[in-house]
């Protein structure tokens, strides 16, 4: 076979792969899951391995009732990159409906700090959260005790008491006593610093105080009374969680797919619901508003109505503050110095982005944030500051070995020193740059630098002649 026959064949494999993912894209949206499931196995058989199209499947075996299909084919998806965040929703996602909180929250929780924004992972960790207490009770309201051992027949007596006792829930109490013979698991933490260890050994404290209240009480089948109370509280709470799950799922989707007019209509939509329920239906209420109010700002911005964007993500940043919440705090400020460096007003970017400095813990988006400073920095001809935050940001970049943000940290340190007469180290910085360019063969890059009617530089013994240079984040 010529090698344009290969390209040709290549060609097609590829737009018939293509097809197949559209078609099961679409059939899920329409809710043929079993018809969407033939499409994505029909596209496997063309492209095996691929990620996306594992979290498409395992989507619509969720959506089936096929649970473990739907664990193995997310776990398919995670096998090239354990950090794939669409893989870890669908992870976390198949072991919430499987009945595994607690492994749910661990995959919820990974994905947050992978991609804080999506607000899949944090409505996820709260549903777990929940389900965790209302099943087995809240791990905050138990102290631990320490019992005297007893003997085997004696154990074996009081098993078959507590099983009688917990009903459904021993199956829990079982569940999480093998948990804890896990030791890799339960030396980690939760996002808020909370040993595993200890949240699994308050919830086995509050079953065993469960068991010893009804036994004392004449007790009470767990399927009526109390326990039926707590099945129809959970039930509420976790269709509330699904509710809000799908519906800011559909709000980004909306506005990542380029449709902010109906991803601002849907926002609004919820809002006026959540504004209707109770802070006992919803104990998070407060921190539910500001998302959705971050929300709206997205779609406003996008629309272009920077004014009533900028009153959105205001308000975002009040409940943030209100609820002491720095993740939402840290969004709001990152926000409103977004929309006020889009409309030109580089101090007010300036003020917001550097009271957001101090939030931010990831690597990445510091050295985002230390460019964009300097980038406004540049727009107000302040360029000894421009280039102390590009600096800042060459060296979080560095860090982190990220060719790409060390081109672009290079070239606003090449800038600002050559705004500031200072040639031998713009051009040194310069070609710092491009060797990064070079490695990451990022040819677009390597033109915009040596373009010659963007940059001239030409050396005569310590004199640099250089033109306007003009160059943006690639």
């Amino acid at each position: 076979m010529s090698e344009a026959d290969e390209n040709l064949s290549g060609q097609k494999l590829k737009n018939a792969f293509s097809t197949l993912m559209a078609d099961g894209e679409w059939l899920f949206v329409k809710g043929e899951y079993k018809n969407a499931i033939k499409s994505f196995t029909a596209a496997l058989s063309l492209k095996p391995g691929d990620r996306k199209c594992f979290v498409g499947r395992s989507k619509c075996f969720l959506k089936i009732g096929q649970l473990d299909n739907a664990l193995k084919d997310a776990e398919a998806s995670l096998k090239g990159d354990k950090l794939f965040f669409e893989g870890l929703y669908q992870k976390a996602e198949a072991l919430y409906y499987q009945g595994e909180f607690e492994f749910a929250l661990m995959f919820y929780d990974r994905g947050q700090k992978i991609r804080p924004q999506i607000q899949g992972f944090r409505l996820g960790i709260q549903k777990a959260q929940e389900a965790i207490e209302n099943s087995i009770g809240s791990p905050s309201s138990v102290k631990l005790e320490i019992k005297e051992d007893l003997s085997l027949h004696k154990e074996d007596e009081i098993k078959k008491t507590t099983k009688k006792l917990l009903g459904d829930f021993y199956r829990d109490k079982t569940f999480l006593e093998d948990l804890m013979k896990d030791e890799d698991f339960v030396k980690g933490r939760t996002r808020r610093g909370e040993q595993l260890q200890d949240i699994i050994q308050s919830c086995l404290k509050s079953l065993d105080t469960c068991a010893e209240f009804w036994n004392q009480e004449k007790p009470i089948s767990p399927k009526e009374g109390n326990h039926q109370h707590i099945q129809q509280k959970s039930r509420a709470a976790s269709e509330h969680a699904q509710f809000l799950l799908k519906s800011f799922n559909d709000i980004d989707a909306e506005l990542t797919s380029g449709n902010a007019e109906r991803s601002l209509t849907k926002a609004k939509k919820v809002m006026k619901i959540v504004q209707r329920w109770s802070e006992k239906d919803v104990p998070n209420k407060t921190e539910l508003l500001g998302s959705l109010h971050s929300c709206i700002g997205n779609a406003l911005f996008d629309l272009g109505h920077m004014e009533k964007a900028l009153e959105h993500h205001q308000k975002d940043l009040d409940l943030a503050k209100q609820c002491k919440l720095p993740e939402a705090k840290s969004r709001a400020l990152d926000n409103i110095g977004r929309t006020y460096a889009q409309i030109g007003q580089f101090e007010k970017a300036i003020e917001f982005w550097k009271r957001r400095t101090s939030l931010v813990s990831d690597g990445l988006e510091k050295t985002w944030l230390f460019h964009e400073i300097g980038c406004c920095y540049m727009e107000l001809n302040c360029y000894e500051e421009a280039r102390d935050y590009g600096v800042l940001a060459a060296a979080t970049a560095d860090e982190l070995a990220d060719e790409k943000w060390l081109i672009n940290a290079n070239v606003l340190v090449a800038q600002s020193e050559l705004k500031l007469g200072n040639f031998e180290s713009s051009v040194s910085h310069f070609e710092e740059a491009l060797i990064h360019a070079r490695l990451q063969e990022d040819d677009s890059a390597m033109n915009v630098i040596q373009k010659e009617d963007c940059l001239v530089i030409v050396f005569r013994g310590k004199r640099v002649v250089s033109s306007t240079i003009s160059f943006s984040a690639v």
